[in-house]
C-alpha cells in the first residue's frame, strides 16, 4: 500500500482434471484480495473470495480475474459484502473483474453485494468473455448507502460478449456528482438496492424464456442470443436477493 492507494490482483484458473472433477492450478490471491477453495459439489470447483482488508478505498485498484477452460465448472462466491469507503488516498477506487469461460465451460459468479458508502468514489467495470459453447451465471447486486447514509459516487459498466459479439454492454452511475436523473422515476426511484442477473444456457438457442414482468420492479428481458438479463430494484438488499434467487430459480 501506497499514499496512491493499494494495487492487487486476483487470479483464478479452472480446469477440467480429466477424472470427472475441476482443478484449480492457479489460485493467486494479493492484498486484500484472498481466495480460498472450498468443499465443492460434483464436478464443481468452489472458491471464496475474502477481505483482507478494509476498501476498495479511494485511490485503490482492485482486479479479479477467472479463466474456466474447456468442460470446467467454476463457481466463486464471497465471504461478505463489499464495502466501498472513502481513503486518505484521494480520487476514484477501481475494481476490475474480468472473467473468461472456453466452449464447454461453466461459471457461476455469486458475490454478496456491493455496497457504496458516503464519501465514496468508485468505479467498477465487468467484462465477460465466452465461447459459443460457454454457460455462465452473472449475478451483480449494488446498494446505495448504509442504513441512514447518503451514497457515494458509484459507476458500473458490464460487458458480456459470446464468440466475439456483444450481448450485453452497459453503464450506470448513482451518487453525488453522477448525471441528473439517476434517482428520479425512469431510473432508481428512490430505491436503494439494484442488481442484475445474466444467465447464457446453449440451450437458450431454440428455446429462450419470453420478456416478463417480476412483480413491481424487476422483469426478464432476452438478449441478442442464448441469454436473458434480469434486473431488479427493491428498498433493500434482502428484499433484492429474494428477487433475484427467485429469478435464478425459473432460468436453471
Amino acid at each position: 500500500m501506497t499514499t496512491a492507494g493499494v494495487r492487487a490482483t486476483a487470479r483464478i484458473e479452472a480446469r477440467d482434471d480429466g477424472r470427472g472433477g475441476t482443478s484449480l492450478p492457479v489460485l493467486d490471491g494479493e492484498g486484500p484480495l484472498a481466495l480460498r477453495r472450498i468443499r465443492g459439489a460434483g464436478p464443481e470447483a468452489r472458491v471464496m473470495l475474502v477481505g483482507a482488508m478494509s476498501g476498495p478505498l479511494g485511490g485503490d485498484r482492485l482486479a479479479v480475474e477467472a479463466r474456466v477452460g474447456t468442460g470446467a465448472r467454476l463457481r466463486v462466491g464471497s465471504a461478505a459484502a463489499t464495502i466501498a469507503l472513502p481513503g486518505q488516498a484521494k480520487g476514484e477506487a477501481r475494481y476490475e473483474v474480468r472473467l473468461d469461460v472456453a466452449e464447454g465451460g461453466e461459471l457461476c459468479w455469486l458475490p454478496e453485494q456491493l455496497i457504496s458508502a458516503g464519501g465514496s468514489d468508485l468505479v467498477v467495470s465487468s467484462r465477460i468473455d465466452l465461447a459459443s459453447g460457454a454457460r455462465l451465471v452473472f449475478r451483480e447486486e449494488q446498494v446505495l448507502g448504509r442504513v441512514g447514509e447518503e451514497p457515494g459516487r458509484l459507476t458500473s459498466r458490464l460487458t458480456v460478449r459470446r464468440d466475439g459479439r456483444a450481448l450485453l454492454d452497459q453503464e450506470l452511475a448513482c451518487g453525488p456528482g453522477a448525471p441528473g436523473g439517476w434517482d428520479g422515476p425512469a431510473v432508481l426511484a428512490g430505491h436503494r438496492a439494484l442488481g442484475q442477473l445474466v444467465v447464457v444456457r446453449p440451450e437458450f438457442e431454440t428455446d429462450l424464456p419470453a420478456a416478463r414482468p417480476l412483480g413491481e420492479n424487476a422483469a426478464v428481458t432476452p438478449l441478442a442470443g442464448p441469454a436473458v438479463l434480469v434486473t431488479a430494484l427493491a428498498p433493500d438488499a434482502l428484499l433484492l436477493r429474494r428477487v433475484l434467487d427467485e429469478a435464478l430459480g425459473g432460468l436453471t
